[in-house]
């Protein structure tokens, strides 16, 4: 496959980097999630709990950023085509999935952000506090941090299908498909 049919190296970097950062917030959220504040903190203890928090805090706005300028090498360097050209449904699903990757990698954590400055709590990153953007009013938060969960789990599924095709494509079509995006050749 030749560099004209992979991403470029910057675009494919960032893809691997925002992959493990998702998974590590994806991970500290569904914790947080289903133990919420006071069973996390029972369970891990206050330093464990705040140091969960702020790293998914931080995690998520590191993600925001990295997703922005994802966005704006697309725009600017493009997306390379498939060789061999996928099949209709094939092409349908892919565009469907990445559009959708896309909305929700950009979706959570502004969500989680208004979420947090809604419930007057700070939005933090390495250690600074980012300034809220909304006032506070728990109604909202509660109801922002309500789509924020559900957003994750769309965004899980989400990536079980990308996973799922990805693998599909390198293992079972071995069409080079996986190629576009592997930091290996």
């Amino acid at each position: 496959m030749t560099e004209t049919h992979r991403y470029a190296l910057a675009q494919r970097l960032l893809h691997w980097l925002i992959a493990v950062l998702v998974l590590l917030a994806l991970g500290i959220g569904m914790i947080l999630g289903f133990l919420g504040f006071d069973g996390t903190r029972e369970f891990f203890g206050k330093t464990v709990t705040d140091a969960l928090y702020t790293t998914h805090k931080t995690v998520g706005v590191l993600i925001l950023v990295l997703m922005l300028l994802r966005l704006g090498f697309r725009l600017v360097l493009g997306v390379p085509p498939y060789r061999p050209p996928l099949d209709g449904f094939e092409r349908v699903a892919s565009y469907t999935v990445h559009g959708l990757l896309y909305v929700a990698l950009l979706a959570m954590p502004i969500l989680g952000g208004l979420a947090t400055a809604a419930g007057g709590y700070p939005v933090s990153f390495f250690g600074w506090t980012l300034p809220g953007l909304i006032g506070k009013d728990q109604a909202l938060s509660e109801r922002l941090f309500s789509l924020h969960g559900w957003v994750g789990w769309v965004l899980l599924g989400l990536i079980v299908l990308h996973v799922g095709a990805a693998l599909w494509h390198w293992r079972v079509k071995r069409d080079g498909v996986m190629a576009r995006m592997s930091l290996f050749r």
